[in-house]
């Protein structure tokens, strides 16, 4: 098959009877779980990372298989249930993938996850390809399932949507039926609980370093003695093709690493060099294990590699990169009605604190509307905060801007935030609802009444949930039909000096004709 390495976790999970796939989209992983559904297996969108992990742990307590995905800064909200889960260890297997964007092709940060599988303390496998992404996704789950921990598949987006030959020969055990065994002093983690659960955590890893050692998805390719090149993921590969005639050591297991073997690798070599994207993981760890070897320089901390960038780094190569050639600035697309919002806003001279989503692009030409992107559901916290200590009359100018997916996935503690903590000029917060996951390709959320395949289900309706928390002054408008109606709207409520939110209603263009469809066969 010549699939994506996205398709290919997909194709193992469902090979293996994973009993549930679950998760966040976010480019790069979202296509995993769209896949898995395709192929027949259950699967589903969360409100969020964290609540997608915690269901995946529900489902490997009871001894069936999960498999949670998230890109890398979904990890971020979904660290809380990974570090202890962790420490309770499941009774069946939960893979965790963690897909990481080096260069940042669509995320606020480059952040390597590697980081996490040290500080939460769980095994870490990284294919460099699409065959490794299958390999590797059946490995986690018997590692998982033989150790009783959650193993994290951390992919990149090179891996995740490059396309590669893969041969699903490999298969593994058939899942036991899924039951529940009571045991409150491996999953209460009360500190009488967790400090022995700390130590068997520990001497798992222990277990797993030694296994790592002799039996794990690491390759030594022989070559020339005057070069060794330790690597792991993708940079394997552009390694290979920049320096064809080196020894390599080819790292799968990337926590807890093989050091015995690094070690021997290292020794069997003249030099030896790390190829690594994003931080010195590997080199800063292998060098702590007092073994000599060489990392790149810090200029190629930043960004992907690629075969050229390898040849630098070998070649000791550190004059000036040349600057990429400028490509066309993205834009909201001609139509889409969050050119309204944001043409009201820069009339009224609004402090805009935004969010992630299309309407990001507010922060660009021609509009420069909004002042202010962190993470998922900053955007009502960071313009509660500049209300709270900004000049009244500069405070009455801040809007917190945010979408209705992401409204769904972290701003609703926001909104409870600014109830129970209401700054004495009041706050405007705009949710822009245009009915789907723009931003990661049109994918279902809870106030869309559909599941990740399009099927109806219960609907949050988010005006119901405003008013319920108590913000009265709770408007719903098609900012299009009347541009000149939302202005007055907005300028009305930023006025007020009241709490209120304004519901700005209209379905994205791109997924109008397939919402129509789905509405007609419903």
């Amino acid at each position: 098959m010549l699939i994506s390495g996205n398709e290919a976790v997909a194709l193992a999970a469902q090979r293996a009877g994973v009993a549930l796939g679950t998760g966040y989209p976010g480019t790069p992983s979202t296509e995993i779980l769209e896949r898995f559904s395709e192929l027949g297996g259950r699967a589903q969108w969360a409100p969020n990372e964290k609540v997608a992990f915690e269901v995946a742990i529900g489902v490997a307590y009871a001894s069936a298989r999960a498999v949670v995905t998230m890109k890398h800064v979904g990890l971020n909200v979904a660290a809380d249930p990974l570090f202890t889960a962790a420490y309770t260890g499941v009774s069946g297997a939960l893979v965790v993938v963690s897909a990481d964007d080096p260069g940042m092709a669509s995320s606020q940060n480059e952040q390597d996850n590697r980081r996490y599988a040290v500080a939460a303390g769980v095994p870490m496998l990284e294919p460099a390809d699409s065959q490794e992404a299958y390999d590797f996704t059946l490995q986690a789950i018997e590692i998982s399932e033989r150790w009783g921990l959650p193993v994290m598949l951390r992919m990149t987006t090179r891996v995740c949507h490059s396309k590669s030959v893969v041969h699903p020969e490999r298969t593994c055990a058939p899942p036991p039926p899924p039951s529940y065994t009571r045991d409150i002093a491996a999953r209460v983690m009360i500190p009488s609980n967790a400090r022995p659960a700390h130590r068997r955590l520990r001497a798992k890893l222990a277990q797993i370093a030694e296994w790592n050692e002799t039996s794990g998805p690491n390759r030594v390719i022989p070559g020339s003695n005057s070069l060794g090149i330790i690597a792991d993921g993708v940079a394997f590969q552009h390694a290979r093709e920049a320096a064809p005639e080196a020894s390599f050591l080819q790292l799968g297991m990337t926590h807890p690493l093989p050091v015995e073997t690094i070690r021997k690798f290292a020794n069997s070599v003249e030099r030896c060099v790390v190829i690594e994207e994003g931080d010195p993981y590997l080199a800063d760890t292998i060098r702590a294990a007092g073994i000599s070897v060489e990392s790149k320089p810090e200029m190629f901390r930043f960004g992907e590699l690629n075969v050229d960038r390898v040849r630098r780094i070998l070649a000791g190569d550190t004059t000036p990169e040349p600057a990429p050639p400028p490509g066309k600035a993205p834009e909201l697309c001609n139509g889409c009605p969050y050119r309204t919002v944001y043409r009201a806003l820069r009339n009224l001279d609004c402090i805009v604190a935004g969010d992630i989503g299309c309407y990001s692009l507010g922060a660009l030409p021609p509009f420069e509307a909004l002042e202010t992107l962190v993470c998922m559901g900053a955007a009502i916290g960071v313009g509660l905060g500049l209300r709270h200590v900004l000049p009244p009359e500069e405070a009455r100018r801040v809007v917190s801007v945010i979408g209705d997916s992401t409204f769904v996935h972290s701003g609703i503690t926001g909104l409870v935030e600014m109830v129970y903590n209401p700054p004495s000029t009041g706050h405007v917060v705009i949710i822009l609802d245009n009915s789907t996951t723009a931003m990661t390709g049109f994918q279902e959320h809870p106030a869309t009444g559909r599941t990740l395949d399009h099927q109806p289900t219960g609907k949050l309706i988010i005006e119901d949930l405003c008013r319920a928390l108590g913000v009265a002054d709770t408007h719903v408008i098609d900012p299009t039909r009347d541009p000149e109606a939302f202005e007055k709207l907005l300028g009305d409520s930023l006025a007020s000096g009241r709490l209120a939110v304004i519901i700005a209603r209209r379905s994205c263009l791109l997924v109008t004709g397939r919402l129509r469809e789905l509405e007609r066969c419903q």
